[in-house]
């Protein structure tokens, strides 16, 4: 299934989503509709790692001081889990392919997909 983990409150998620055809896509807006277990778990597999799909960007992620610990793979899932905004973003899935975060790398190779 194609889908795109966004939040509608980042304009760079707006920004991407207007490059991409998202009616071949199911949308979930993270904050509203937040990521399961099974969800993560399904990300996981096509990342390889949930560090992968950590977001060191994240408010809390200063406030909690999290740059001065050692972080676990379990550490990093816990936090996606409970925290929204520690999902890097967007997330979109398509075919057997992720692409995580907005990274100049990450939109050109979307929009490679994509034109």
């Amino acid at each position: 299934m194609n889908k795109i983990y966004y939040l509608s409150t980042c304009d760079t998620c707006k920004k991407i989503l207007k490059l991409i055809p998202t009616k071949a896509f199911d949308l979930q807006e993270i904050k509203t509709n937040p990521i399961t277990v099974k969800q993560l778990e399904s990300l996981y597999s096509l990342a390889g790692s949930y560090e992968a799909l950590f977001s060191r960007r994240a408010k809390k992620y200063k406030e909690m001081d999290l740059k001065s610990q050692k972080l676990t793979e379990l550490d990093y899932k816990q936090l996606i889990l409970e925290e929204y905004t520690f999902l890097k973003r967007p997330v979109i899935i398509y075919k057997d392919s992720i692409f995580i975060g907005n990274s100049k790398k990450n939109i050109q190779n979307i929009m490679d997909v994509f034109s």
